[in-house]
């Protein structure tokens, strides 16, 4: 066997898509760059190169949302659900608001010194008529 026999049974057989594809990709042609940059950009890599400090910023993007991490989202109490219910219980009396009774109180106040919203036709401009 000869020396140039050697070196193709080593390397894999020419004809395989692989092979090709491989080759390509180690030239420093426009075309081995762009497809390296498609290739990353499919497979969600970080397409071009970057510095430790900024991939922490592609870590930070690439980590799953806090409103879809279980642990958080049990952490933190269930804000709305908890509001209305409070607002049902309101209604029964069986909650006592402070702050909404006295804003309630405000405001019955206001409409009986005459400071409340006018009636359907009563404001200023009917009055002018």
């Amino acid at each position: 066997m000869t020396r140039c026999e050697t070196l193709l049974d080593e390397r894999e057989p020419m004809g395989s898509q692989f092979y090709k594809y491989s080759e390509l990709a180690r030239k420093g042609t426009t075309y081995a760059r762009r497809m390296d940059r498609l290739s990353k950009r499919i497979f969600g890599e970080v397409v071009r190169p970057t510095n430790p400090t900024s991939f922490r910023v592609v870590d930070r993007l690439a980590r799953r949302p806090d409103d879809l991490n279980p642990q958080i989202v049990r952490y933190y109490p269930r804000h709305e659900e908890t509001g209305k219910i409070m607002l049902l219980l309101r209604d029964y009396g069986l909650f006592r608001d402070e702050h909404e009774d006295f804003q309630e109180e405000m405001v019955r106040l206001r409409i009986l010194r005459g400071k409340g919203k006018p009636r359907k036709g009563e404001g200023k401009r009917t009055k002018d008529k």
